[in-house]
């Protein structure tokens, strides 16, 4: 058996034995982490359980701070002193990610978790779950898109951001996302097995159901953040009454960003940024929604309530590692957005003049989207809710007009390609490694 399926079956053993460990209240039977476990747990013989609940209950115990990006960085080098007791780790075997200790509310509140669990769900409709990592990856370990469906968990990056400052999910989307939207690295095999369209086979990986990864409804991220934040801020009758019209603003935009999780998968990448640009409109208008009921509520409250809560980012920024500030992280990762596939699509497509000009225009396009989130990238987290929020507003409103520049380009390509050139041109991707 390949070292991707124990590896990622250390990491979702260790996420739900150190969200048990953290109290979070976890039901291991539904939602995601519960479609999670049961992806993979078929994987394993039972030898390889008992051994990866021992790794797991290590991680809780010892409360390692390493994400997926870090462990693949350190692997190899040497001088790595190795932690007391800690397992040596072989190649490809992700690390658990930190679940900080005295951390209220479900195990989705945490963001690095969470990038975690998106990875495992799009690494296993890939390939046939047969690889270590995909070339669409985010530099913090995430995934932009699992098979079909951008931006998984989006509705929870934005608020752990907003009320409680982590950016750690938020600020890496971007033009790599618009990249893979354009080259998707999935077949179409793949897609349709992330639909329940393709039954799964013991050579393909069981692919949970993207329901899971588009917003749960039952609001378990949000009651957790309100929670924090009715216990900072001690509301008077008058705050409660706000602090529940915001609790009621969250949950509605949860709905707005889970109805557009997609029922079919895309025909192609024109269909593929028509979804990623109606998954954007739908959590602008939850961002919006959120933003009003906020500024009413931080209105409210006096300047020492006002202290108290801007302190709960400071708080979580304590428990997280100085190098992966949000900024920083946005901005180097436009920075390192994915080569443009010149010699691919020419060696696939075999373009006539009229197309390579179209493929030009392209190209073009997506420079200037690049440049266009580059410039949306905040220099510094701002110190109060509505603040973040507003700079929430702009990256997201930035990211749309990028998609919307793109959508247009690649539109016009299509309109001049044939059957047999369209075919090539969505090769391109799933044949890529790295």
């Amino acid at each position: 058996m390949s070292r991707f399926p124990v590896g990622i079956a250390v990491l979702v053993l260790a996420i739900l034995l150190t969200g048990e460990a953290q109290g979070g209240g976890l039901s291991l039977r539904g939602g995601p982490l519960g479609i999670v476990r049961s992806t993979f747990a078929h994987l394993l013989p039972l030898g390889a359980l008992h051994r990866t609940r021992h790794y797991a209950r290590h991680y809780a115990r010892h409360g390692r701070v390493r994400n997926a990006a870090f462990a693949r960085n350190e692997q190899g080098k040497p001088g790595q002193p190795q932690p007391p007791n800690q397992p040596k780790q072989e190649n490809n075997i992700v690390a658990a990610p930190q679940v900080s200790e005295g951390r209220e509310g479900p195990l989705l509140g945490n963001p690095t978790a969470r990038g975690q669990i998106v990875a495992a769900a799009a690494l296993a409709g890939w390939h046939g779950g047969s690889v270590a990592n995909g070339w669409w990856q985010h530099r913090d370990g995430g995934y932009g898109w699992v098979g079909p469906l951008f931006w998984p968990f989006a509705y929870d990056d934005i608020y752990d951001y907003t009320l409680l400052g982590d950016g750690t999910g938020f600020w890496d989307y971007g033009y790599a996302d618009i990249y893979a939207g354009i080259f998707a690295p999935y077949a179409q095999g793949d897609l349709a097995s992330y639909m329940g369209q393709e039954p799964s086979t013991r050579r393909r990986a069981r692919v949970p159901s993207l329901q899971e990864f588009c917003g749960d409804d039952k609001g378990d991220t949000t009651s957790s953040a309100i929670d924090q934040i009715r216990q900072a801020v001690q509301p008077s009758d008058a705050q409660r009454a706000a602090l529940d019209d915001l609790a009621n603003a969250s949950t509605q935009g949860v709905q707005l960003i889970r109805a557009s999780c997609p029922t079919q998968a895309p025909a192609g990448a024109p269909a593929r940024l028509a979804a990623m640009q109606e998954r954007i409109e739908a959590i602008i208008k939850a961002e919006l929604n959120l933003q009003s009921s906020l500024g009413k509520f931080y209105d409210l409250l006096d300047d020492e309530q006002k202290e108290r809560f801007n302190a709960l980012s400071e708080n979580r920024r304590k428990t997280t590692d100085p190098s992966q500030a949000s900024a920083k992280r946005c901005d180097t990762a436009q920075a390192a957005a994915p080569r443009w596939p010149a010699d691919e699509i020419e060696q696939g497509l075999h373009p006539n003049d009229a197309q390579r000009a179209a493929l030009g225009v392209l190209q073009r396009a997506s420079a200037r989207a690049a440049d266009m989130l580059k410039d949306a990238c905040e220099e510094e987290d701002a110190i109060t809710p509505t603040a973040r929020l507003a700079a929430v507003d702009r990256r997201l409103v930035a990211m749309l007009e990028a998609i919307k520049l793109v959508r247009q380009a690649l539109d016009d390509l299509y309109g001049t390609l044939s059957d047999e050139q369209k075919a090539q041109f969505e090769a391109i991707g799933p044949k890529r490694t790295a």
